[in-house]
């Protein structure tokens, strides 16, 4: 988790890595399927802005900290499990979602949001391998 960058991806070589995945450094490409509101979001947001909640779905996962989040916090642990709770909030994300409100949509987002690169996914892919390629080159000096 929190690669952003071909730095990143060298780094995690570098400790042992056979392999990386990237999942928030593609949520802000145009192809992402996100909405206008969680791109508002995450163009807003910092590493600091997210935490792992049961809230939305009553599965563990890291998401940016918004208006639901911080009103049900401290009835979290009495949140059902999955699939019932996304059940549950399924609704109400799906109004917030056409109400363009990000104050109650599951903003799925890893700490390394602040970095994530509104790029096509073609040039992200071509500027992540550019930048590992460089990470490499001063790995070996």
């Amino acid at each position: 988790g929190g690669i952003m960058d071909g730095r990143g991806i060298a780094a995690a070589q570098a400790l042992g890595a056979q392999g990386v995945q990237l999942g928030t450094a593609f949520l802000a490409c145009p192809e992402s399927a996100i909405g206008p509101a969680q791109r508002a979001a995450m163009a807003r947001a910092q590493a600091t802005d997210t935490r792992v909640t049961r809230i939305y779905s009553g599965r563990p996962a890291r998401g940016i900290v918004n208006t639901l989040m911080q009103r049900l916090a401290p009835h979290e642990a009495a949140v059902p499990a999955y699939p019932v709770q996304n059940a549950l909030t399924g609704p109400l994300r799906k109004a917030a979602a056409s109400q363009g409100r990000a104050d109650y949509l599951s903003l799925w987002a890893g700490q390394g949001v602040a970095a994530a690169r509104a790029l096509p996914a073609q040039q992200l892919v071509a500027l992540l391998a550019q930048e590992w390629q460089a990470a490499l080159q001063r790995l070996k000096v």
